[in-house]
């Protein structure tokens, strides 16, 4: 009984808006969100979308995971896990992991899926493409499993059309990223670099002053939080690599989709908390899953990369790679 009161007491305690991210770092997040969607675009060329076009295999499993696999996973996990904790702390937390769960792929995942030797094409291919889905998919599937749990009586609602206005917003220095690409190769794939430096930038930035000044947070947050951020990335690794492992996808393209798959635009899914929720009473518990999982997804992702890069390449080069 007492461990339950307790228990009861740290949910319900008020989670400021400044208790997780500081002015500062809205403005710090929302800056490096621009310049890594601006570097995601300026890596393409026409050539790519040619190239995927005409082997769309990995695309479509791709989308698939990434927009099937991952916000069920989300919702699973927040039903099963979120909602055994006090309604007032589970809803606003339960939003923050199905939004986390319908992001498009993050830019990390390239990174990734370069020291666990996969297809690095196909990785860059595929975030792009579920970036640029994103403004379609993220608020239908939000909208989808967010119905089964806020009900129209729920205090907490979810402003579709606003997560669609600022998906949009967030999409035009992919555009744009594209376009200078197209006119000035060498300035696109300087800004190519300097959108994956902002993408490692974030995660340490993360890791370096988030973590030590949010420390009585980390330490009160219940487990159950803890499960569903490092679950969602985990699970949705591994269920999207052993499906494309089940369908006899050439190994290296395996992990390719299980990485993109896993590993979601947590910077993107913060920015769009920021701009969205803003003024919004529950906006702090809106934030914990999204940084949560940003700052273990970088943990997660390098020990499945060591794991992954134990396989026998010797003999991959025996089997045909059709994507």
């Amino acid at each position: 009984m007492i461990v339950a009161s307790l228990l009861a007491a740290s949910t319900t305690t008020v989670v400021n808006e400044q208790d997780v991210v500081t002015p500062f770092e809205q403005a710090l997040l929302v800056g490096l969100v621009f310049v890594i969607m601006f570097g995601l675009g300026a890596g393409l060329t026409p050539r790519d979308f040619k190239s995927a076009l005409r082997r769309p295999y990995g695309l479509i499993i791709g989308f698939v995971t990434q927009f099937g696999i991952m916000p069920l996973l989300a919702y699973v996990l927040v039903i099963t896990l979120l909602f055994q904790l006090p309604r007032e702390y589970a809803g606003p937390v339960a939003l923050g992991a199905l939004l986390m769960g319908c992001v498009p792929a993050g830019t990390t995942s390239n990174i990734f899926t370069y020291f666990s030797k996969g297809n690095l094409a196909l990785s860059v291919i595929m975030t792009t493409n579920s970036t640029l889905w994103a403004i379609l998919m993220t608020p239908l599937v939000l909208a989808f499993y967010g119905g089964f749990v806020f009900t129209e009586e729920s205090d907490l609602q979810i402003p579709i059309i606003n997560i669609v206005v600022t998906l949009a917003t967030l999409l035009i220095p992919v555009v744009a990223g594209m376009i200078l690409r197209r006119y000035s190769a060498n300035v696109g794939a300087f800004m190519e670099l300097l959108g994956g430096f902002f993408g490692l930038f974030f995660i340490v930035f993360l890791m370096a002053t988030w973590v030590p000044r949010n420390w009585a947070l980390l330490t009160s947050t219940p487990w159950q939080t803890y499960t569903v951020a490092i679950g969602l990335g985990l699970v949705g690794i591994f269920v999207a690599y052993f499906i494309a492992r089940a369908i006899r996808l050439h190994p290296a393209n395996a992990r390719t989709i299980g990485l993109e798959t896993g590993i979601q635009n947590g910077p993107l899914a913060i920015a769009i908390v920021i701009l969205t929720f803003s003024g919004t009473p529950e906006i702090g518990l809106i934030l914990i899953v999204p940084a949560l999982y940003s700052l273990f997804i970088v943990i997660i992702a390098t020990f499945v990369t060591f794991w992954f890069r134990r396989a026998n390449t010797a003999e991959e080069q025996k089997i045909p790679n059709l994507l």
